[in-house]
């Protein structure tokens, strides 16, 4: 295999999570009687550049495709963080209703109409039908189509060159990561900025989050790699801020190689130091990940079978992607965990891929009152044991799997 960026051949392994269909292809009652696509799902490290990249077998197109099921605006506390992001960034960049906006993977507008509600002009770029469809309901105006240079090349010359782009949890989405920086030079204005968020591939292997690989993740991401990637897209890295959101985020700034407007802040220094400190330009920090992610499988396997031998029941909470990855590696079936419950109605009344372990509405929590319930998105814990503490009333408790099993008291 071939680096995705630097085109050198690829042999470091990181982990090895098996086979699983892509995370965001839920079933329908009718395509469960009908065969899954199941891909390798493997990891491995380019030690020239050091990027951290999937093998790839299926097309982007077939991962995003018109019937995607995630719609970020089911998240209060991603909804209060992309407000959040909107006042900041205008008041940094001093954005008026004379600026241009514009989101690649605008998904369901979440973010967008804080932008619109502002005034100020801005376009969505969302390549899912579904999402797309949802952000136009909230009056944006939204491009239906994959971003790169050819998009970037045709938007430019339409007079639609952006002061601001952001691009949240989408970098390591796109399997063409070249073509995707490089449209961004091309987009912004000569004092443009672009910010682009994504999570920190530190926490991923310190935290053990190997749930957040999955098809649709082609790339896991450094500021080493990053920096390295945009500098050749004709990208250049100014500033960088360190998140909570998804187990642990970045957000890095940048603007147009060519215009250096913005001094390079001290942050940026310090975070690729702390990544040099860690090892993570050298093969022995991603030593051991595959023993780790196997400890979690098993524990979490072990914890199933015995609450099953007691006659306990289990459900798990949030049908999302990182889900689909642990589900899939450990191999769980209905058996273990009867329901998975999601507020997102897109998902109610389908299936886990792979896993075939039915999704439906929150109801179903006081009707068939589990003994535990397993938050698969970790990363919104806290979120949702508050809005589940009814389980409490008879004596429900709550579980994660990542990075450590732990029954919440």
């Amino acid at each position: 295999m071939k680096c995705r960026h630097c085109l050198c051949e690829v042999s470091l392994p990181l982990i090895d999570l098996g086979s699983a269909p892509p995370s965001n292809a839920y079933l329908t009652p009718i395509s469960l009687r009908r065969p899954e696509k199941w891909f390798p799902l493997k990891v491995v490290i380019c030690e020239a550049c050091w990027l951290v990249q999937a093998e790839a077998y299926s097309r982007a197109a077939e991962l995003f495709n018109e019937e995607y099921a995630y719609f970020s605006s089911f998240s209060t506390q991603w909804l209060k963080h992309a407000e959040s992001y909107v006042q900041t960034m205008l008041e940094r960049f001093a954005l008026t209703p004379a600026s241009r906006v514009i989101e690649v993977a605008s998904n369901d507008g979440y973010l967008l109409q804080y932008v619109k509600a502002r005034g100020i002009p801005c376009l969505g770029i969302e390549p899912t039908a579904s999402t797309a469809a949802a952000s136009r309901l909230k009056g944006i105006e939204t491009l239906e189509e994959f971003f790169g240079v050819g998009l970037a090349k045709r938007l430019a010359a339409n007079g639609w060159q952006a002061d601001l782009i952001a691009a949240n949890n989408v970098l390591a989405h796109v399997p063409d990561i070249n073509d995707f920086a490089a449209g961004f030079a091309i987009l912004l204005k000569p004092a443009g900025v672009a910010t682009f968020e994504f999570p920190h591939l530190i926490n991923l292997i310190e935290k053990n989050q190997f749930d957040t690989i999955y098809h649709e993740h082609f790339s896991y991401l450094s500021l080493t790699a990053v920096q390295r990637i945009f500098a050749a897209n004709g990208l250049r890295v100014f500033d960088v801020e360190e998140h909570p959101t998804h187990g642990g985020s970045i957000r890095v700034f940048a603007e147009r190689a060519d215009m250096g407007i913005h001094p390079v802040s001290q942050r940026v220094h310090q975070l690729l130091e702390q990544e040099e400190a860690a090892g993570m330009r050298s093969a022995d920090y991603y030593s051991g990940f595959q023993a780790r992610a196997e400890k979690v499988r098993d524990d979490f396997v072990h914890f199933l079978i015995e609450a099953k031998r007691r006659g306990q029941t289990v459900a798990a909470y949030g049908a999302a992607a990182k889900g689909n990855t642990l589900m899939n590696f450990a191999g769980i079936r209905p058996d273990l965990i009867r329901f998975v419950v999601d507020r997102n109605p897109a998902k109610q009344g389908k299936f886990m891929p792979g896993s075939r372990i039915p999704i439906v509405d929150e109801a179903k929590l006081a009707e068939c009152k589990p003994d535990y319930v397993v938050i698969l998105p970790w990363n919104l814990k806290d979120e949702i044991i508050q809005q589940l503490a009814s389980i409490r009333s008879w004596h429900g408790q709550f579980v994660t799997a990542i990075p450590s099993l732990e029954v919440l008291p």
